[in-house]
């Protein structure tokens, strides 16, 4: 089945809260049957590979999520809840340290047990549960407690939908490494067809502008984003589009991955240590370039966005085009008019696809591919992490990786939004990570 006609997200546009416990519990059912339906092409067999240590098995995923809303919420605040097998805690726990031992990222591949059954079945335990303790809630009248677990259960939501999108990245790169080449998905919606705009310079005077999220129990965002604050840019101009395959097309055919002085010093280390000469997925052909996509191998399409870039990749082709990477505050402020629509999951694409002419407004700021920023992913002033295990969310993490922004092709509609700060070490390369070009005159 495709996936636009099995993919759901929350009910409230933008990521919104819904306003009853059986809303919630409606927008649970949703999200939950969207990761099932994500999972429905793979073989038994494709649930239990890793491939990389940064690669999850499918089954790990859909395990996790459900560890999640177990541990955070049904074993803190349902009464009488029988946990469903114990050493779950262990093999399930992603890097909770607060919580306990996690279970080796590395070797998540070697779980042949429990079962792909086992993890189904866990999980519609799990969801039985949820359901109780929303019904629950409906008739416990403790009003703080009941706005706890409504919390937990939207952040839930939210960490699930990024499990989607981690799903279909660590699909195709399972899918990838076999030399078979199998094909995720033969259904995919065909790219709508014609080139992309010309790069235009879209121009933004100097001011004083709000950055990140105020906290609001009307909408939905994640630690990083809080709190909202005031920042200055100088005048800066933005790209009206991310950067094409053409378009990097031509900084391989001009040497640009044999270039030291292009590189960042350790940028140029991986170049050297991995032999990188493209994107992630590219394989030469006697007369093009051919890529790996979830609908198979294709050729290079030249209009649409390059993805499976790094931020070494984005950062040198950057310096080669005589331009720089956008800062995420220039990113936010470029985007904060725009609508969040795009080639997003509902799409179906399930990869990038060329744009259309954004008029005066830049195009293509969601969806499609996440775009790399020149931003460390430090902590906004101000910043407080979650009280207790949850704390670790996002905090842990504000050293050693880079900011992108605007969402992909496998993001969630419901789940994306302007201050929406993703994050990743810069050498990494699986992620659908591509990149728009900014400068100052």
């Amino acid at each position: 089945m495709p996936l636009h006609q099995s993919i759901v997200g929350l009910d409230e546009s933008q990521a919104g809260c819904p306003t009853t416990p059986m809303g919630y519990l409606q927008d649970y059912r949703r999200i939950r049957a969207t990761s099932e339906a994500i999972c429905a092409p793979l073989a038994d067999e494709d649930y239990v590979v890793q491939t990389m240590p940064d690669v999850s098995p499918p089954k790990w995923h859909l395990a996790h999520v459900t560890w999640f809303f177990e541990t955070f919420l049904l074993k803190p605040y349902l009464r009488e809840y029988r946990i469903f097998n114990p050493a779950y805690d262990y093999l399930f726990n992603s890097y909770y340290q607060t919580h306990g031992q996690p279970f080796p990222r590395p070797a998540r591949g070697s779980l042949s047990r429990p079962t792909v059954a086992e993890i189904y079945g866990y999980r519609h335990y799990v969801d039985g549960e949820i359901e109780r303790l929303l019904l629950e809630t409906v008739m416990s009248g403790e009003e703080q407690r009941d706005d706890e677990i409504l919390s937990r259960l939207i952040l839930g939501l939210h960490h699930e939908q990024q499990h989607q999108e981690l799903l279909l990245m660590d699909i195709k790169h399972i899918l990838a490494a076999n030399p078979l080449m199998p094909v995720y998905r033969s259904d995919v919606a065909a790219p709508v067809s014609g080139g992309s705009p010309p790069l235009e310079w879209i121009g933004f005077p100097d001011g004083l502008h709000s950055i990140g999220r105020a906290p609001s129990r009307e909408t939905f965002a994640f630690d990083n984003e809080i709190p909202q604050h005031q920042q200055y840019l100088a005048p800066f101009w933005l790209a009206n589009r991310p950067v094409t395959n053409r378009e990097f097309m031509a900084f391989i055919e001009d040497g640009g991955y044999r270039r030291v002085d292009l590189w960042l010093s350790d940028g140029w280390d991986r170049v050297c240590d991995e032999n990188w000469e493209a994107p992630l997925y590219w394989e030469p052909s006697q007369t093009d370039w051919l890529y790996r996509t979830l609908g198979g191998q294709k050729p290079v399409d030249p209009d649409a966005p390059v993805c499976h870039v790094s931020f070494y990749e984005a950062e040198a082709y950057a310096r080669w085009a005589k331009a720089r990477l956008p800062t995420e505050a220039e990113w936010e402020v470029a985007a904060a008019a725009t609508p969040i629509r795009g080639n997003l999951l509902e799409s179906d694409q399930l990869q990038p696809v060329p744009g259309q002419h954004g008029g005066s407004a830049p195009a293509q700021m969601f969806g499609d591919v996440w775009e790399w920023t020149g931003s460390a992913y430090r902590p906004y002033p101000g910043f407080k992490p979650l009280p207790g295990s949850l704390g670790e969310y996002n905090g842990k993490f504000m050293s050693g990786q880079m900011v992108l922004r605007g969402g992909s092709f496998a993001t969630p509609a419901s789940h994306i939004r302007h201050t929406y700060r993703n994050f990743y070490p810069p050498h990494a390369r699986w992620a659908f990570s591509g990149f728009r070009l900014a400068r100052e005159d």
